[in-house]
């Protein structure tokens, strides 16, 4: 009945190595070789003693075989300055989220993916084309995280652990997929989201290799800004030469940071460069580069409160678990800050 996929996914999730887990269970190195190669099984003894150290109830290892999400399939940001430990341990934690929606979907009808995919045109025409295609206008967007999941994209935290990854996403069986960093300001929230949502639209049918990167991120910046900011609605503003204080009323108007917003303006030539500069400055001088002082609440998850706290039944963070074999503590990893998470 040990599954050897179900032991690594353990130990992946949690960034150890064989050698360091071998050395918190108690187990050998050579035992644990053979038992993710599948040449042994463990023992009961064992079975205890890693199912103690991963933190997992010893049917965990008796599951399925699940297929973890491949590197070449994730948008990461920064993946230069990532481990690889630490980048498995994250596409480990989405392979459960991914079982974590399954179990959801059990019971409640979700939305179905509505994700164009638009990579033969450049990201600014490609956010106006999505906003055309689901009558947003050109006003500001009231919450991206409730945008993403009416539109069939399933959103999950990142473990806060890993704040060197900013957020990500992959699709899986055509269904999309977009984990955050709910750490994180609300405004580079939503940033975050309109950027993963870029990858999806833009680069969906690619493989994410590390070498192409740098210009897969400059284009899904440039779709995030586009599809945040539209150019038309910013333009009749009237910002030209703006004010700090007019930057930071932009910023409110638009719910992003104001960051964000001056690097809009610089990039539609309403500021010039020694402008653009000049307020950088100023706004990291006033703890802008880093927060966001008088920002927005994070946006939260609607369809998870529904699903997971809604009175005409609900998938408890009990019922997950149980249905998991996973502690309660390790799903409330999926949903943290996007739904309360006492249930």
């Amino acid at each position: 009945m040990f599954n050897p996929s179900r032991l690594r996914l353990a130990r992946q999730r949690l960034a150890l190595t064989l050698t360091k887990l071998a050395q918190l269970s108690g187990v050998s190195l050579r035992s644990l070789t053979n038992y993710e190669t599948g040449k042994l099984a463990p023992n009961e003894e064992n079975l205890r003693k890693l199912a103690r150290t991963l933190e997992v109830p010893t049917a965990f290892f008796e599951r399925d075989a699940v297929d973890t999400i491949p590197v070449e399939a994730a948008s990461f940001r920064k993946l230069s300055k990532t481990t690889a430990t630490r980048r498995d341990a994250v596409l480990a934690g989405a392979s459960l989220v991914v079982e974590f929606f399954g179990v959801v979907e059990a019971k409640f009808k979700l939305p179905a993916p509505d994700i164009p995919t638009l990579d033969k045109f450049p990201p600014e025409q490609a956010a106006e084309l999505l906003r055309r295609r689901w009558n947003l206008g050109d006003k500001p967007i009231s919450n991206v995280v409730h945008l993403l999941e009416s539109r069939g994209v399933r959103v999950a935290a990142l473990r806060h652990e890993f704040d060197d990854i900013d957020a990500f996403c992959f699709l899986r069986d055509t269904t999309p997929y977009v984990f955050l960093n709910t750490a994180k300001t609300g405004e580079r929230q939503r940033f975050d989201a309109a950027h993963e949502l870029a990858h999806l639209v833009l680069h969906g049918e690619q493989d994410m290799e590390p070498g192409t990167s740098k210009e897969r991120e400059k284009e899904a910046n440039r779709f995030a800004a586009s599809f945040l900011m539209p150019a038309s609605a910013v333009l009749d503003q009237s910002m030209r030469n703006a004010s700090l204080d007019r930057i930071l009323a932009a910023r409110s108007y638009w719910k992003v940071s104001a960051m964000a917003m001056t690097h809009r303006l610089h990039e539609l030539h309403l500021l010039s460069d020694w402008q653009y500069r000049s307020t950088c400055a100023a706004l990291s001088e006033q703890g802008y580069r880093t927060t966001e002082p008088g920002g927005i609440v994070p946006e939260t998850s609607q369809l998870l409160r529904k699903v997971m706290f809604g009175t005409m039944g609900r998938v408890s963070v009990h019922d997950a678990a149980a249905h998991l074999d996973l502690s309660q503590d390790e799903v409330r990893q999926f949903i943290r800050n996007l739904v309360p998470t006492v249930a």
